[in-house]
């Protein structure tokens, strides 16, 4: 649920296509994963880390790694 909610916070800064290929995952004492569906994809994520990251703290999540993991299932 804490994913989920995360994800609402960053949805915005996935363009349309993007979003589409984008899923929360897991949240661990290390960080918070999104799960890219394949390297092109996760590339872009990469790009967009610091606009994600600034997303959650405007929502009031505090700061959290977030990692980019590849996902083909």
């Amino acid at each position: 649920q804490e994913s989920n909610a995360r994800f609402d916070a960053v949805r915005p800064m996935l363009s349309g296509p993007l979003e589409a290929q984008v899923k929360p995952g897991p949240i661990d004492e290390q960080g918070w994963s999104l799960l890219a569906s394949n390297a092109a994809v996760a590339a872009k994520l990469r790009h967009l880390l610091p606009h994600c990251e600034q997303a959650l703290q405007a929502a009031g999540w505090p700061p959290i790694t977030i990692r980019i993991r590849i996902c083909t299932g």
